[in-house]
């Protein structure tokens, strides 16, 4: 009898090929019950926030600008240009504010995203 494959893990749903993420770019996706931006940056890593923007009230991050404020990458909201850093989902214009952040991975080229993150 085998036990279970430590790959296949419930916390860990697939979403797409990381090859089909566009750099610098979002993607939206569905992630265990939750609409998330998926965001690839110009050296590959691969990040996953909430896709609502708390300031617009709209789920539009994932179509924001992907860009850098001294080696924090970000993500500007198309809608009031608010900047939230895409490992921590905290808004770096308002100290108060944050919007989920989730693991991801890269597992076999396919981006899986994991639990959401929990804020200290």
């Amino acid at each position: 009898m085998t036990g279970p494959d430590p790959q296949v893990d419930a916390r860990w749903e697939p979403i797409c090929p990381f090859e089909v993420l566009e750099v610098e770019r979002g993607a939206t996706a569905l992630a265990h019950g939750h609409a998330v931006a998926i965001f690839r940056t110009h050296d590959d890593a691969v990040f996953a926030l909430g896709n609502h923007d708390p300031f617009a009230g709209a789920s539009v991050l994932a179509r924001g600008i992907v860009g850098t404020r001294g080696d924090i990458p970000f993500v500007a909201s198309p809608m009031h240009k608010h900047a939230f850093d895409l490992r921590t989902g905290q808004c770096l214009d308002d100290d108060d504010v944050h919007v989920p952040s989730y693991d991801v991975r890269v597992v076999a080229g396919i981006v899986e995203v994991g639990p959401r993150r929990v804020v200290a």
